[in-house]
């Protein structure tokens, strides 16, 4: 029974560390894409908002190509997972279903974010700006229509490594206590650096 406890309580540790950082990382590789866009268009950036409690957002002083950087955030945010994911693949294949992990929960993050906000009334999300400078709406659903399957097929059969099904709790305890000091030292860092 306290072995079960135990093994469960390295579960949790790793499977919370694993989520909060894939969504703080996905937010900060899908900034990096508009950042990397207004810079490649002319554009100024005045502001990156990345802190653990808040949506990230990227405030532009100048932006002369709204469309284009507005897909920054969605491309980048999938393409930077895809490269580590493939970079782990070569050089630590033990830790290939943290990347894959990564990469599939950006995936369905930045195509589901799309895909809702294509059919959503705002002005406050990518798929609005998107609209509003000329993108089609079917580009963007299309968008979401590769990058979601695309996401959940990384996803698929992860669990096991994650100590659920046949796992029965199990996990690498040295990684879980690995993506928790990750996990805090990105906190702090967030916190840390915000202007």
């Amino acid at each position: 029974m306290k072995t079960r406890v135990a093994s469960r309580f390295w579960q949790i540790l790793l499977i919370g560390s694993t989520l909060a950082l894939a969504w703080l990382g996905m937010m900060a590789t899908h900034e990096l894409g508009h950042v990397l866009h207004a810079w490649a268009s002319g554009g100024r950036v005045q502001r990156v908002v990345l802190h653990p409690l808040a949506l990230s957002e990227t405030v532009l002083s100048k932006n002369p190509c709204p469309r284009f950087v507005g897909w920054g955030g969605a491309i980048w945010g999938c393409l930077v997972p895809l490269a580590i994911l493939g970079a782990v693949r070569l050089a630590a294949k033990s830790y290939v279903y943290l990347a894959a992990f990564f990469a599939g929960f950006c995936l369905v993050a930045n195509g589901a974010y799309l895909g809702a906000g294509a059919f959503l009334s705002g002005q406050w999300h990518d798929a609005a700006v998107l609209s509003q400078h000329g993108e089609s709406r079917w580009t963007i659903v299309l968008f979401a229509l590769v990058t979601l399957p695309a996401g959940l097929y990384l996803l698929n059969g992860l669990g096991p490594s994650f100590g659920l099904g046949a796992a029965q709790g199990s996990v690498d305890r040295r990684v879980a206590v690995a993506m928790a000091a990750t996990l805090g030292i990105v906190v702090v860092a967030e916190l840390c650096w915000q202007p």
